[in-house]
């Protein structure tokens, strides 16, 4: 493989991992899905790139490879016969002769929904924290452990159980209603804020590299969160967090 093809991999991997895999969760309603559809989409990325060159729209890209894979996954269980109908549409809309010429509008930012999914008051903030870093900061499950301090065989315990508690609870995917956000938007800060602390704790080894750009991500939250209410709320919260 080509350096550039394989550095195109990880920017692409490093910037669009959690808008990706928010778009999927977005249209299958299943993280575990839509983890090993967007991971198969890199690893075809990863075989694809070197001979096909870059796509001018990486993401769209993988968005396109990942849809049509789900499509071949739900196709095997009939359990999920209407998410394949929807899937199924999604996947032809967005079919062409190359996955690169994909509309930029065919991954929409659904990153917000996400966030509050992995920030459910059902979860402690251990686990929100964790599954923030790796869901939406693009740190790999040894990188979270590094942040915690565990070993990353513990650290994929936790973020299994947290995945499981998200499916048997029912959490669902979606920004809280605007009568919510006020009791939701503390327990957001604070594991944003969580986040960005471990997130950018200093890690020894080569394993490190690329951390401080992956994990600044962790802190755009604040940002959209701040969006969310009135200035005055938010820094009686953001007080109250810190």
């Amino acid at each position: 493989m080509s350096k550039r093809a394989a550095d195109s991999v990880e920017a692409v991997f490093r910037e669009e991992w959690g808008r990706l895999l928010a778009a999927l969760v977005r249209q299958l309603g299943d993280l575990d899905l839509a983890e090993e559809v967007a991971s198969d989409a890199v690893a075809t990325a990863l075989q694809r790139w070197p001979v096909d060159g870059v796509p001018g729209r990486p993401a769209a890209w993988l968005l396109t490879v990942a849809r049509r894979r789900a499509v071949d996954v739900l196709r095997r269980d009939r359990t999920y016969a209407a998410r394949l109908a929807v899937l199924q549409v999604e996947a032809d809309r967005a079919e062409a002769p190359r996955p690169d010429i994909a509309d930029e509008d065919d991954v929409p930012d659904e990153r917000l929904r996400l966030f509050f999914t992995c920030c459910h008051p059902a979860l402690n903030l251990e686990a929100q924290t964790a599954l923030t870093l790796y869901y939406l900061a693009g740190l790999s499950t040894p990188q979270v452990a590094r942040a915690f301090v565990v070993p990353p065989a513990t650290m994929a315990q936790r973020l299994v159980r947290a995945k499981r508690k998200i499916r048997q609870a029912r959490i669902p995917y979606r920004v809280p209603a605007a009568t919510e956000l006020p009791d939701r938007l503390p327990g957001v800060l604070r594991v944003s804020i969580s986040s960005s602390r471990r997130g950018m704790r200093p890690a020894a080894g080569p394993a490190s590299s690329g951390r401080t750009s992956r994990t600044r991500q962790s802190g755009w939250p604040v940002f959209c969160a701040g969006c969310l209410l009135p200035t005055a709320r938010l820094l009686v919260c953001l007080r109250s967090c810190c």
